[in-house]
This record gives C-alpha cells, structure tokens and sequence, in this order.
C-alpha cells in the first residue's frame, strides 16, 4: 500500500476520507517523520522503487521476460490506481483562481479557432474580387482553410499526448497568427491560399488540446460544467468575426494603394484585427504551466508535484487561507511500456472492445452533426441571400427602344435593362453601373469618366468613336461587342471591390450575428445540466430536437421565417455539441487523448466540407432534400447517441 498524502499532524484532514473510490489507499495518514511543511520539497518518492525491491522469492521478472498481455494488465492496474489518486488530489487542490485564469486563457485560443472558421466566409467574396479570381477558381479558399484544419487537427492531437499540452499549444497557435497576419499583405491569390492554408492547420490544433489541457486540472464533479462554459469561446469568436466583419469590410474608404502593384483594402484590415485573439492566447500561454496529468504519464512526477502545489496554492491564497499545506507527498508511477506492445494489445481485452465500440459510434454521431451543422450554417444564409436575389430581380426596371441624346449621367444606375436602345453623344461623369446590363444597344460619340461598374455588362452592342478615361469597362464586360474608332485611356486596373451602400454584405454579416447570438441560451442551459441529467442524455434529445426544428424548415417562405428558424436551429444544437466536446474528453486516456479528439475533430472538419458541398449545391434548386436529410439524419444520431452509456461518474484516466 502506499500513501498519497502527508499531514503534518498525521491525519489527512480533506473531506474525501469517505470516497469509496479511492480511501483505502488514498487517505491513510503517515507517521511524523513524513511531515512535510508549505514550501519544502522532498522529492516524489517512486513506487518504482517499492515495485524493484527484492521479494521472498528473489527479484521479479524483468519486463522482457512478461507476457505482453500480462504488461498491459499491469499498465491498466497502475492507471486506474493513478486516476483515483489524481481526482482526490485535484479535489485538494480546489476549483479557484487558478482554473479561472486556465479558462480564460484557453478560451482565448478557443475564440481564435472559431473566428478563424468564419473569418474565411467573411472575407471569400471581397478577397476573390480584389484579385481577380476567376469563377473557376472560386471557392477555393474555403476548402483550402478546411483541409488545413483537418490535417492540423491530427497533427497537433497527436503531437500533444508526446510533447505536452501547452508547447504544442504554443506552437499551433503562434503559427496561426503569424501566418494569418502574413495573409492581409500578401497579394496573389495563390500566396494568400497558401498562407491561409498553413493558419488553419496551425488553428487545427486549437480544439483537442484545449479541452484536453482545461479537463486535466478539472475535479470529477466540475468537469462537464466548466467545458460546456468554455465552449462559449466559441460562440464569442464568432460573434467577434460577425461584428468586425459587419464594422469593416463594408468600409471601402479604409484602403490606400502603394503604386498600382499593392492594393490594402478593407477586408485586409478585417484579416488583422481577427488575429488579434491569437496573438492574446500566445501571450497568456506563456504564464500558464504544463498539464500535470501528463507530465505524470510520461514520468516527470517532480514537475507534476510542484505545478499541483502551484494550483493548491493559488487557488488556497485566493480563499484567503495562504496557510494551508499541500498534503500530497507520493503519487503515482504508471508502468511505462513499450509503445508496439501498448498498441497490439488496445483491444485485446472486453473492456477495451467495449470502449473502442463506443468511440466508433461516437465518431458517427460527430460527423453527423459537423456535416448537418456547418451544412445547414451554409445553406441558411444562402437561402436567405437567394430569396434578396430573386426580390431585387423582380424590381428590376426594364427600358426598352429608348433615344437619349446630349445627355450627362452623373448619377448610379442600378437594377436596369436598357434593350435596343440609342445614346448619342452623350457623357458618363463620376458614376456607377450596379446591375445594369445593355442589350443591342449603340453608344455613338459617347465620353466615359471615372466610372465604376459591379455587375454589369454591355451584350450585342456597339461603341462608335467612344471615349473612356479611367474607368474598369473591359473586354470582361464588353460581351460580343463592337468597338469601333474608339479610346481608352488610364483604364482601372484590377479588380473593383463592391460600393459602400451594399445591403447585401450588412445583412449577411447580421444573419451570422444574429444566429450565433441564439447560441447562447443554449450554451447557458447545457452548461447548467451537464452534470445532472448526463452528457448522452443531452446530446440525444438535443439532435432529436434540431431535428424536428429542420422540419419545419418546409414551412418557411421568407426571411424572417428563415432567420427564426436559423437561431431556433442553432440554439438547440449547441447542447450537442458541448456533450459531444465532454464526452470525447472523457472517454480517451491521457497518453492518447489529444491523439482521439483530434482524429474526432479532423473528421468533424471533412465532414464540414461534404456538408458544405452537399448543401451548397443544392441552394436555389430545392429545399426538400436538405430539410430531409438535415432532419432524418440527425433525429437517427440523436437515438444512437441516447444508446451510449454516460460518462459523468468517470474519472479521467
């Protein structure tokens, strides 16, 4: 037997000597020669060393000599004496000051990670417009930014359960913010892809450790509380993306050019404010210490001791009791074994397969939400987009055979058809076309200045000894067009962005705001009941409910309706996904913990881009398959996740 804890008055005083799980071990008191006092450290004695001393019948079997099987059951015993012993001494070491500062900081990183996924929408449009995309290579940057994500994520997991939780979280997210910060200078496209591309496998990262790193200084019964609060991150990221972006990017004025080679517009200064997140998460990263639970599964046991008394003695320091000792002086040693031999035998045992059983159902369930989740996210604002579309096309002002003669436009046209129509001699001054298009038209003896045009297009018609000076009328919009005898001088180069009275960019970057703000009652009302009605529980009847909610998709024929339906929809899955987040913490071991979340969480992100393309292609066309797929899908998730067995009572392994 050993004894984790030692009192200078020779009893452990804590109020868990009653814990059927772990008091006969865990809570005996010592003698007065193990007294220790605050401040002096004595070294983790080892039960290495009590498992190395001679036994009556000599030395034992060196680790060669034993059955595989037989060091994994020695593995599995020394670790689930270890996790009792861990909860009872993060127990001791109180929930306080130093969870708070933990919390804050990763929900830091947590918020870069959710501005990140929506900083992408915000910006693909203004970004493939001011350098001159093509159609073909349109949506790229979406997809780019995924797969960066996806890699990342099982990348950084994995690399977390070997170096530790916060260097590679150090890592990730200092990579992130440079390369995002790099990307609002860069001005090819396919440098901008590329820098992208590497911020979102340094953000990949962000998810599996931070909920590995905050569960493993969380107490048993503090657990699922506490990770469903710091999902909010989340959401205040994207609320964060969805404010700036709707403060920003409209603002075209907010640019200036070097020359005609460097354009730095709005959406660039959009780009540098989102990364502002990060480079917070990496400056408080560097106050926090490392996990102790992993420092323990790889055997550095001083350095867990004295990051344990670190967290005991802030936390008592805040509760005004500076004087209480950190009574733990032994904890202990997980077997170490070869890493081949841990693998071949994962599933060797009943225990083992029913675990694994779990886990695979459990992927199931969290790439039916990603995919119906970030799907259904796509296809609501496209939805309400194509409903504006088809309003502003139906006011559309039809002019047709029209005779215009000595006429000076100094105004903007918008939403126009000019067919068959004569303009002679007449002059374009300080103007905009938005969605105009001429049709058979002839232009003879016309003077353009300083026009700008988005959306518009000259079709069949002729241009007769013209005049354009500084404007953006190219052959891109010149279609089967003549030009006869006519100059062009100080033509605009590059692309033009959207003007400033665009409608359309408010009401998308408000359809975001508006539905990441129906999160939070349900991060609030998730958060509350985590522990007392069970992780499963509530992700079960939280999908069946964002199921039925989808139904009733079928009855919505405005933007209102949609826009209700939208915030009822993501309010009710939010729940899910924080019990899905509790959950995957909870069912892996320390040693692959980082390694499960970021496998569960690469898969999420595969299945955003399928969702992505499954309901992307299908707005405009019909809205029965999304409403029923969306619904079917997650109602048959909901009932598998209500199968799984709850994983509150569980201590972290």
């Amino acid at each position: 037997d050993f004894s984790p804890y030692g009192n200078p008055d020779g009893n452990y005083t804590g109020d868990h000597t009653n814990d059927e799980e772990g008091s006969s071990d865990a809570t005996e008191g010592n003698d007065d020669e193990d007294e220790i006092y605050e401040g002096e450290y004595q070294g983790i004695p080892s039960d290495a060393k009590a498992r190395d001393e001679p036994v009556a019948l000599g030395q034992p079997l060196a680790d060669g000599l034993k059955d595989r099987r037989e060091l994994e059951n020695e593995r599995q015993a020394d670790e689930e004496e270890l996790a009792q012993q861990y909860e009872l001494i993060i127990q001791e070491c109180g929930h306080g000051r130093f969870q708070w500062q933990l919390f804050f900081t990763l929900g830091l990183a947590l918020m870069s990670d959710g501005v990140e996924v929506f900083v992408v929408g915000f910006v693909l449009p203004s970004a493939e417009t001011d350098m001159c995309v093509p159609d073909s290579s349109s949506g790229w940057l979406g997809s780019i930014v995924y797969l960066g994500m996806m890699v990342g994520a099982f990348f950084w997991g994995g690399m977390a359960d070997k170096v530790g939780r916060r260097q590679c979280l150090l890592i990730c997210m200092s990579m992130n913010g440079f390369f995002a910060f790099l990307s609002s200078f860069v001005q090819g496209y396919g440098f901008f892809l590329l820098c992208r591309m590497i911020a979102g496998f340094g953000i990949g990262g962000a998810v599996p450790i931070v909920f590995s790193y905050f569960a493993e200084v969380l107490a048993r019964e503090k657990r699922g509380e506490h990770l469903s609060w710091l999902c909010m991150f989340w959401m205040i990221g994207e609320i964060y993306a969805s404010a700036m972006a709707w403060a920003i990017i409209p603002h075209y004025g907010w640019s200036f050019s070097m020359g005609s080679a460097y354009q730095f517009h709005s959406w660039r200064v959009f780009v540098v404010v989102c990364a502002l997140p990060c480079v917070c998460a990496v400056v408080a990263l560097t106050f926090m210490p490392e996990s102790p639970r992993f420092y323990l599964e790889v055997g550095k046991h001083d350095e867990a001791w004295m990051i344990l008394k670190q967290i005991h003695d802030t936390n008592m320091r805040a509760r005004g009791q500076p004087e209480k000792v950190f009574t733990v002086n032994r904890i202990k040693i997980p077997k170490q074994i070869d890493e081949f031999v841990e693998m071949q035998t994962e599933s060797g045992n009943l225990f083992s397969k029913v675990i694994f059983r779990i886990k695979t159902e459990l992927h199931g369930v969290r790439s039916v939400i990603s995919s119906m989740y970030y799907g259904l996210s796509v296809w609501f604002p496209d939805v309400i987009k194509h409903l504006q579309a088809n309003e502003y096309a139906s006011k559309v002002q039809r002019h047709n055979n029209e005779r215009i003669e000595d006429f000076t436009f100094n105004f903007t046209l918008e939403n126009q058809i000019h067919t068959n129509s004569l303009f002679i001699n007449d002059r374009f001054i300080s103007m905009k076309f938005k969605s105009v298009t001429f049709i058979n038209s002839t232009f003879q003896s016309c003077f353009f200045e300083d026009v700008t045009s988005v959306g518009s297009f000259f079709r069949n018609c002729t241009f007769i000894e013209a005049v354009f000076y500084n404007t953006d009328i190219d052959d891109s919009k010149l279609i089967n067009t003549d030009v006869i005898n006519s100059t062009f001088y100080h033509n605009k180069t590059g692309c033009q962005m959207t003007f400033e009275d665009d409608y359309s960019a408010y009401w998308v970057y408000f359809v975001n705001f508006l539905g990441t703000l129906a999160v939070l009652p349900g991060n609030i009302v998730s958060a509350l009941l985590m522990d007392k009605i069970g992780r499963l529980s509530m992700l079960g009847f939280s999908m069946i409910l964002s199921g039925i909610s989808c139904f009733f998709l079928w009855f919505g024929t405005s933007e209102s309706m949609m826009l209700g339906m939208l915030c009822l929809y993501n309010g009710l899955s939010i729940s899910a996904w924080n019990s899905l987040d509790v959950v995957t913490v909870e069912l892996y071991p320390t040693d692959r913990r980082g390694t499960g979340f970021g496998f569960c969480n690469a898969l999420c992100k595969l299945a955003a881009v399928m969702g992505n393309l499954i309901f992307g292609s299908l707005v405009g066309i019909t809205k029965v398959i999304p409403i029923l797929l969306a619904s079917s899908v997650l109602v048959g998730g909901g009932l598998v996740g209500l199968r799984l067995p709850d994983t509150r009572s569980n201590v972290l392994m």
